[in-house]
């Protein structure tokens, strides 16, 4: 009905005019429609089914380098296009990229495509890999922002590496691999280390430290791979003797191992068949893998992620970090059974005495007259104990001892060192030579002992409680200027002032500290 309206309203031109622009309107509208609903195509997408290649993230480990471009990838699920912000097309042999903020990467899989000169297009959860020319897959590397060695405040050396890591004990050598050629080329990279806390030692090992390319034709091969971290440790220097064990290896040991707990293997250089032996149970602690004698292995590259070589040393036996020695010191309490933790204060006539330990000498820096400061002391309410560790003595047997104890005393020495089996607010008491020994005594006992949580005494020797001012007269540079020995060097100290000298305390200028240490003890 509406028809003869329209026709009346409207000349034939006219009308020819609407029903033109409803089918173009009628067409906009279908395009519109086909175009939101019709799936996703790429003419890329059917020849790339030709090589239909999709990266893993297991595959993504090489680094994809076109002319000055380069795209890096990290995938966080099991198909590497998926949450990437990106397109990526292909045209006459170059890459264009869109929107490639969002895109970093660690390394492309050398696997992933090798030798695939390739383009890639990002479609829902896969990568498409279509040929190319001038694509070149390289491994990439962590890129060196600090020295990998550097000295620590003690003087020890020190190198934390991470990467592509090979030892090579033929040549004493840590190879370094990596392709930060800046690194190479702008820094120093090579490094000579001795990996032992005291420097200038002639009887430890120096290795070599060296960063390498990783196309240097030199590279050695890995023959072992591992996964767990390293430690790389000279038992040379001092060890044997019981301070330098502990001050120089066990306690640095410590330090450096043990948030890896246990699972990291130690490599010892100038290893020593009989030092391993001696502390099976400590480093059993510290390890659960088996210490390699590293420089036998002539014929094999051990390969690792992670190593360290050196140990963390700061002043003997002392870490800014004062929980480190009390968390070591209960390390020893679990692995000899030491029972006691802290000392329990007595009181006269409780009916317990406070037991001294005396560490007695019998080559060097003899006490001679011992038996009268332990009759001494046990008139004063001591129980005396006499003890010296020797090479053959059980260490756990010794050190239980040692905790049951609530003084130690002794002459200046290694002995002292068995204040670490002590329980916590016992007494230290150090004899101290004479010949300007004061500064070694505090350095190696007296400062250690405040981060044990232990008191510490010390009782400096008169001239005529020595055996020097028999062998010497009074104005003799020995007595009258002991400074003058420091000077001449360390060999020559140690001969005069700690390898001749035996001591005969003066019992009536000695009661006084006894005293003191029992009050201490009582209070």
């Amino acid at each position: 009905m509406y028809d003869p309206i329209f026709a009346k309203s409207f000349t034939k031109y006219e009308r020819k005019r609407f029903g033109f622009c409803a089918l173009i309107l009628s067409l906009i509208i279908a395009l519109s429609i086909c175009s939101i609903f019709k799936p996703h195509l790429h003419p890329l997408s059917v020849i790339g089914d030709a090589f239909d290649l999709q990266l893993s993230i297991n595959a993504v480990e090489d680094m994809i380098i076109n002319d000055d471009t380069v795209l890096n990838y990290e995938p966080k699920v099991n198909n590497a296009a998926e949450n990437l912000p990106l397109s990526i097309t292909s045209s006459d042999n170059t890459l264009s990229v869109n929107d490639t903020s969002a895109l970093i990467s660690e390394s492309i899989g050398s696997n992933a495509a090798e030798n695939l000169p390739l383009s890639i297009t990002s479609s829902e959860n896969t990568l498409i890999v279509n040929d190319t020319s001038t694509l070149i897959l390289q491994p990439i590397v962590k890129k060196i922002t600090e020295p990998i060695c550097r000295t620590l405040e003690g003087g020890a050396d020190y190198c934390d590496i991470e990467g592509d890591i090979r030892v090579e004990a033929n040549s004493s050598t840590i190879f370094v691999v990596t392709n930060d050629h800046e690194s190479i080329s702008n820094s120093t990279n090579s490094w000579s280390i001795q990996p032992y806390p005291r420097k200038g030692i002639a009887f430890v090992k120096h290795w070599t430290v060296k960063l390498v390319r990783y196309d240097d034709v030199n590279i050695p091969k890995c023959t072992q791979n591992h996964r767990t971290p390293a430690i790389l440790f000279s038992i040379g220097g001092y060890s044997g003797n019981h301070f330098h064990d502990f001050a120089d290896l066990l306690f640095p040991l410590y330090t450096t191992s043990f948030h890896y707990k246990r699972e990291v293997h130690f490599l010892a250089s100038d290893y020593k068949s009989w030092w391993v032996p001696k502390f099976p149970e400590l480093l059993n602690k510290l390890t659960k893998h088996e210490i390699l004698d590293i420089d036998r292995e002539k014929a094999e590259i051990h390969c690792y992620n992670k190593i360290v070589a050196g140990l963390k040393f700061q002043r003997e036996l002392i870490m800014d970090q004062s929980s480190l020695m009390h968390n070591f010191r209960q390390l020893l309490r679990e692995t000899y059974s030491l029972e006691r933790k802290k000392t329990v204060r007595t009181r006269k006539g409780d009916g317990r005495k406070p037991r001294l330990m005396i560490i007695s000498r019998k080559r060097t820096r003899i006490l001679t007259n011992e038996g009268e400061v332990s009759k001494v002391a046990k008139k004063l309410g001591f129980e005396v104990v006499l003890a010296e560790a020797g090479v053959s003595t059980n260490l756990r047997s010794f050190a239980q001892m040692v905790n049951s104890c609530d003084v130690l005393m002794g002459i200046h020495g290694a002995g002292l060192t068995n204040m670490v089996f002590l329980p916590d607010n016992a007494i230290l008491v150090q004899l101290v030579p004479l010949g300007g020994i004061d500064i070694f005594a505090r350095l190696d006992f007296g400062n250690p002992a405040s981060g044990m949580n232990i008191r510490y005494m010390e009782y400096k020797i008169a001239t005529k409680e020595s055996s020097l001012s028999r062998r010497y007269s009074i104005d003799d540079l020995v007595l009258k200027d002991p400074m003058s020995f420091h000077r001449k060097g360390w060999e020559t100290l140690r001969s005069v002032y700690l390898d001749n000298q035996n001591v005969t305390i003066d019992i009536r200028r000695f009661k006084g500290t006894l005293v003191k240490a029992l009050k201490l003890i009582r209070h």
